[in-house]
């Protein structure tokens, strides 16, 4: 059984109106989203800043509520889960900025102690003070970290103690929004290996938003592609990388740099053109039409349906050449 699914997940915020005194509206920023994700797995959610992945995160978590379709914990709609305030332990969240997200008035050690006031009530302040002192060094921290303050760590520090938060309850879950964006590119590798470690060692499933697809590539067991709030493209790693399908996924994948200063000197790079749609205004047919270089009459009309093109592939595109 799944330990996380999601079917036909849709997000919307509510708006002002066009006029002064018309009623708020709703604007969709997620669209009919299915996934499924087991424990001891790494689901890679990629596409630009704005195409809804952080949304989608925290409607998983319902720390915003869907407008549509249903989110699945261990095969319970979390809707009808009567106090998921205590669930919440199965299931936690890195943020992106690793110092914003930590209050700057507390220690680390009451940091990281901290959810277990809600998650186990009954245990002591020693022990809660143990337990985080346990979980900083599972994330490579020493015990002498625990009397220090925020503004005494390094962002990658900062990092950890974000991951030893996430941890100390013990979790099944962890969303990672963006957790390494904000970081050196060696603190990064660091990062990620720390989350695979833990990973192995906890049986953790993890779902990893990022907008790089290099470091989603080192950590993902699959991969999930949005544009405009809609999955285009949903596919294994080894598949994925090895030819993506969809225009949209082949035009990220070839933003990424390459590691040779010498091939990457020499690489031609395509920009896309067209300008991007407005979430305000969502094209009738494909989301991606305006920048496709394959785009035609159809794609521009007519939205393509998420489909399986391939065993283990979907993708959303009236012309996919598999």
């Amino acid at each position: 059984m799944s330990l996380l699914e999601a079917r036909h997940l849709a997000v919307g915020y509510k708006v002002p109106g066009p006029g002064l005194f018309s009623a708020p509206r709703l604007l969709p920023i997620v669209h009919d989203v299915s996934l499924s994700l087991e424990a001891g797995r790494t689901l890679g959610v990629v596409g630009e800043s704005g195409c809804g992945k952080s949304t989608l995160g925290r409607a998983l978590l319902r720390l915003i509520r869907p407008s549509g379709g249903t989110v699945l914990w261990q095969g319970e709609d979390m809707a009808g889960i009567p106090d998921l305030r205590r669930r919440r332990a199965e299931m936690q969240i890195i943020f992106q900025d690793p110092i914003a997200a930590l209050d700057p008035r507390m220690t680390l050690a009451r940091i990281v102690s901290r959810p277990l006031a809600t998650f186990e009530p009954g245990l002591s302040r020693k022990d809660a003070r143990a337990r985080a002192v346990e979980a900083l060094q599972q994330v490579g921290l020493s015990a002498d970290f625990a009397d220090r303050y925020p503004h005494e760590l390094s962002g990658g520090q900062a990092q950890r103690v974000g991951i030893a938060r996430a941890i100390v309850g013990r979790p099944k879950l962890i969303i990672c929004d963006e957790p390494v964006s904000a970081l050196d590119v060696s603190i990064q590798a660091q990062v990620i290996n720390l989350l695979m470690e833990l990973q192995e060692r906890m049986g953790l499933a993890l779902v990893f938003i990022s907008h790089n697809l290099a470091v989603v590539r080192h950590i993902s067991h699959d991969v999930m592609v949005m544009c405009l709030g809609r999955v285009v493209e949903q596919a294994p790693r080894s598949s994925f990388y090895a030819r993506p399908l969809h225009p949209y996924s082949q035009a990220l994948m070839a933003a990424v740099p390459e590691p040779d200063p010498r091939r990457e000197k020499g690489r031609v790079g395509t920009a896309l053109q067209g300008e991007l749609p407005s979430v305000l205004k969502p094209p009738p047919g494909c989301v991606f039409a305006s920048r496709c270089p394959k785009a035609a009459d159809l794609c521009r009309q007519t939205r393509p349906e998420l489909r399986e093109v391939a065993p283990g592939r979907l993708a959303a595109c009236h012309f996919v050449e598999v």
